[in-house]
C-alpha cells in the first residue's frame, strides 16, 4: 500500500508539470556578427538578446522552463551565417534564432532555415519582396520607412533630385529599384535621380560626396537617401563635413543610422540630417522610459537603444506569448500562434503580427541632434507591413498569407501559389 500511494504520488506529480518540461531548457539561438564591418550594429543587439533572456527567466521562463542563450558569431562573413544557423539547428538543437542585420545575411541562411524547419526572427528594416514561412521579419518593409521617407522629403523638404547611395548588395539594390520607380510615379525624371553603390567598409567618400554636390548646380534642391550600412557611415559623415556640406544644403535621410552608429560620430556638424526608422531613444513613453532604465543599468549610462533593439524586444515577447499559448515551442506550433499576436511597442501604440509575418509598425522621422540622438519630427499610425512592393510589376500582383493561403507568393491574377520568383 506504501509503495503504490508513492506511485500514485509521482504521477500525479509528474502530470501537473508542464508537458515540455522535459525538454528543458528551451534554447534560443543569437546570430549576430560580433566582429567585422556589421559589429557596430549587431553587437548590441546580442545584448539585447541576452537582457530579453535574463528578464524572462527572472519571470519564471517559459512553460516552466529556462530559456538559455546560444549566442554564436558569423563574424560579418555571409556564408558563415549559414553554417553558423545550422551549427544552432541541429548541434545546439535551438528551438528559435533571433538573427541577421543585412539582408545578404539572411539570404544566406534563408535556405538552411527552410531546409530544417527552424524559427528566424529578423530585426532589421529590410527591402521585402521576400516572405517565408520560417521567418518573421519585425524590421520594417519598404512600405514602412523608404516610402514614407522619400514622402517626407518631396512633401516637406521639396526635394528636387535625389542621390540614392548605398552599399553594394541586394537590401540597398533592392531598395533603390523600389525608390526609383516610386520617384518616376511621382514625376521625378530618371535624369534627376543619382544612383551609386560602394562595397561594405568603403572609406574614401571624397569624389561620391563631389558628385552630389555637383547635382545642385542647376540650382535644382537635392537630397540624399542612404542606405549605406555598418562602418561605411563614419567615413561618408565625416566627409560630408569636411566638404562643408549642412543638413540645410543638402539633407540626408539614412535607413541604416541609428543611435548606436551616431555614438561613434562626432554629431555637432550632423544635425538637422535625417533617419527613418520605427522607433527613436528620444520617444516619449512610459515603457520606452523603462526599457532605457533596464538598459542602461546593465549596460551602462553611455549605451543607447535603437530600432533592431525594439524589434527585437516585440519579436521576443509575442515569441513568448505564442510559446506560452501552443504550450509548447515545436515551430510549427508557434507559427500559427503567432498569426495575430499584439504587444505592445515602445512607442505607445501596438504592433500585431500580420498573416505575412510582418508586423504593424509606425513611422518616424527623426532629426539628428548635436547630443547624437534624435528629434521625432514625424510619426504616423501603425502601417502595416507589406512583402511584395506595389512599385515593382512582378510583385504588386503577389501577396502574402500564411494563415489562410499558406501561401508567400501568391498571385493575384493566376490564383496560384508562386514558388520561384527571380528576385526572391
Amino acid at each position: 500500500m506504501k509503495t503504490t500511494s508513492a506511485f500514485v504520488a509521482a504521477l500525479t506529480l509528474s502530470t501537473a508539470l508542464p508537458a515540455f518540461a522535459a525538454n528543458c531548457p528551451i534554447k534560443v539561438g543569437v546570430l549576430h556578427s560580433l566582429s567585422g564591418t556589421m559589429a557596430i550594429s549587431e553587437t548590441t543587439l546580442k545584448d539585447t538578446m541576452e537582457m530579453l533572456i535574463d528578464q524572462q527567466n527572472a519571470k519564471g521562463g517559459v512553460l516552466g522552463c529556462e530559456l538559455e542563450a546560444v549566442v554564436v558569431d558569423p563574424a560579418s562573413d555571409w556564408p558563415l551565417f549559414a553554417e553558423k544557423a545550422r551549427e544552432l539547428l541541429t548541434v545546439q538543437e535551438v528551438d528559435v534564432i533571433f538573427g541577421n542585420w543585412t539582408s545578404v545575411s539572411r539570404k544566406s541562411v534563408l535556405p538552411v532555415i527552410e531546409e530544417l524547419n527552424g524559427l528566424l526572427f529578423y530585426p532589421v528594416q529590410y527591402e521585402g519582396e521576400e516572405s517565408s514561412k520560417n521567418v518573421f521579419y519585425t524590421g520594417a518593409a519598404p512600405n514602412q520607412q523608404a516610402i514614407p521617407a522619400t514622402d517626407y522629403f518631396l512633401e516637406e523638404l521639396g526635394i528636387e533630385k535625389f542621390a540614392l547611395l548605398g552599399t553594394d548588395y541586394v537590401y540597398p539594390r533592392t531598395t533603390n529599384n523600389i525608390l526609383e520607380a516610386y520617384l518616376q510615379s511621382k514625376g521625378i525624371a530618371d535624369s534627376d535621380i543619382f544612383v551609386n553603390y560602394t562595397p561594405f567598409g568603403h572609406s574614401d567618400w571624397s569624389k561620391i560626396v563631389a558628385d552630389v554636390v555637383a547635382l545642385g548646380a542647376d540650382g535644382k534642391k537635392v537630397g540624399v537617401i542612404s542606405t549605406i550600412n555598418g562602418d561605411a557611415n563614419i567615413g561618408f559623415y565625416k566627409e560630408l563635413t569636411a566638404a562643408g556640406v549642412s543638413a540645410d544644403d543638402i539633407p540626408v535621410v539614412a535607413f541604416s543610422v541609428g543611435e548606436e552608429e551616431l555614438s561613434g560620430l562626432d554629431t555637432s556638424n550632423l544635425v538637422g540630417h535625417l533617419a527613418a526608422w520605427n522607433y527613436f531613444q528620444s520617444a516619449d513613453t512610459p515603457a520606452n522610459t523603462e526599457w532605457i532604465a533596464a538598459w542602461k543599468e546593465r549596460m551602462g549610462a553611455e549605451r543607447v537603444t535603437n530600432d533592431p533593439m525594439e524589434a527585437h524586444y516585440i519579436g521576443f515577447n509575442m515569441w513568448v506569448n505564442a510559446v506560452t499559448e501552443a504550450g509548447s515551442a515545436d515551430v510549427d506550433a508557434v507559427r500559427s500562434a503567432m498569426y495575430g499576436q499584439e504587444f505592445p511597442n515602445l512607442t505607445g501604440g501596438t504592433a500585431v503580427m500580420l498573416p505575412n509575418h510582418h508586423l504593424s509598425k509606425p513611422v518616424l522621422i527623426g532629426e539628428i541632434t548635436a547630443e547624437g540622438q534624435f528629434d521625432i519630427i514625424s510619426q504616423t499610425a501603425e502601417v502595416p507591413g507589406d512583402a511584395w512592393t506595389d512599385f515593382l510589376p512582378e510583385s504588386a500582383k503577389l501577396v502574402s498569407d500564411w494563415k489562410e493561403l499558406g501561401c508567400g507568393m501568391y498571385n493575384t491574377e493566376t490564383k496560384t501559389c508562386v514558388q520561384t520568383l527571380s528576385n526572391y
